[in-house]
């Protein structure tokens, strides 16, 4: 098989890695060239801002010379690409719009709220700011509580009775708060997000792609 194209980012990217997943769904061959970091990152060599000027990453480059940037323009596109469009994104206009609301509430409060208690404890990303901390653990919390609402009655995905790109963006992220943010009490409080995450923690494609789901004892905290 040809490869579809590239995708360029830094390694263990979950934007990156639920695009490889959807990729693997629909039998696309994504070639990853590598990535340095550091005092000479990739994304700003004159080669790659050619043909991506932001210099933003993930980005893609297919074997057509077609040029895209946005994880879930990527990851979309991916979706499309393959046998299984109509399952990830849906055949019809109510659930593609389903399926794009959960895609967006990944990306604006899911991975907003979780990511930066992470990069300011685990990553040392950001500096250290116990108010903000607070505050996005509690929007995080929040998020979650969403989720388990919206799984009630023992569903298995978040639109309809197939798995699509709204579960597989969802879920990315979830691998790492299950990790660092939700801790044994408070999932005690989410039995429908633990299933529904550890079923998704079996698909080939996801398990390929992000390995074993780890569970913490207690979610970190700005001390840790």
């Amino acid at each position: 098989m040809a490869p579809f194209g590239k995708i360029y980012s830094y390694p263990n990217n979950p934007r990156v890695n639920r695009a490889l997943a959807i990729a693997d769904l629909n039998g696309l061959e994504i070639e990853i060239p590598e990535f340095t970091v550091g005092d000479a990152p990739t994304h700003k060599t004159p080669e790659f801002l050619a043909k991506f000027p932001l210099g933003k990453i993930p980005a893609f480059e297919g074997a057509d010379g077609f040029y895209l940037t946005e994880s879930i323009a990527i990851a979309t596109y991916f979706a499309k690409s393959g046998p299984k469009a109509d399952q990830l994104l849906g055949a019809d206009v109510k659930t593609q719009a389903l399926i794009s609301q959960w895609a967006l509430f990944a990306e604006a409060e899911l991975f907003n709220n979780a990511f930066v208690p992470i990069a300011m404890v685990i990553l040392k990303v950001y500096a250290l700011d116990e108010k903000r901390f607070n505050d996005h653990i509690a929007g995080f919390e929040r998020d979650a509580r969403y989720l388990e609402k919206s799984l009630e009655g023992g569903k298995k995905h978040l639109v309809g009775d197939k798995l699509t790109l709204a579960d597989i963006v969802v879920t990315s992220l979830l691998y790492f708060a299950f990790k660092h943010l939700i801790g044994a009490e408070l999932r005690k409080e989410l039995p429908n997000l633990v299933a529904y995450t550890k079923a998704f923690a079996d698909l080939p494609e996801h398990k390929k792609r992000f390995g074993e789901l780890e569970f913490c004892e207690t979610r970190i905290t700005p001390q840790s």
